[in-house]
């Protein structure tokens, strides 16, 4: 099970026609608040296409502060809409708020991602370290998933 979500649900990285769909009720029901406040919707423009990108994202947190990890990694478009937009953005659940997103330095990002893998079961086949495995042992994966810590505007 957990090789069919990566392999065929996220086929080179990108969700197909069915995850499309189920990443659309997601989103919908997240922007509504009707999940718990970490599960929510990010709101991104678009790099290339300047429309507004809409996704749903869990919140990892670590301490008083929270974040957003990249499952996918590096090369999941809304990464690179957000590095493209310096990190402005948009996150719903009940009522749509600004937000800044802020890149985590490598060196700090083990921690971040371990707390989000106990929160986002979906993303757990997508990370090769085991959620309940020692921080030091996501040091070696932190640059390949990009995390980034949210700042309320």
């Amino acid at each position: 099970m957990a090789n069919f979500k990566r392999d065929w649900m996220y086929k080179g990285n990108r969700p197909n026609g069915l995850t499309q769909l189920i990443n659309r009720v997601y989103a919908f029901v997240a922007s509504a608040g009707l999940f718990p406040d970490w599960m929510v919707t990010l709101e991104v423009t678009g790099r290339k296409s300047g429309k507004l990108i809409v996704l749903p994202v869990v919140i990892g947190k670590v301490g008083q502060e929270r974040y957003l990890v990249s499952m996918l990694g590096n090369s999941a478009g809304w990464v690179q809409n957000i590095r493209a937009a310096q990190g402005q953005a948009w996150i719903r659940s009940g009522r749509r708020r600004e937000v800044r997103l802020e890149e985590v330095p490598v060196g700090q990002r083990a921690p971040i991602i371990k707390a989000y893998l106990q929160r986002a079961p979906g993303a757990r086949p997508h990370v090769p370290i085991n959620k309940d495995a020692p921080v030091e042992a996501f040091e070696a994966i932190a640059a390949d998933y990009p995390c980034f810590r949210i700042v309320w505007v």
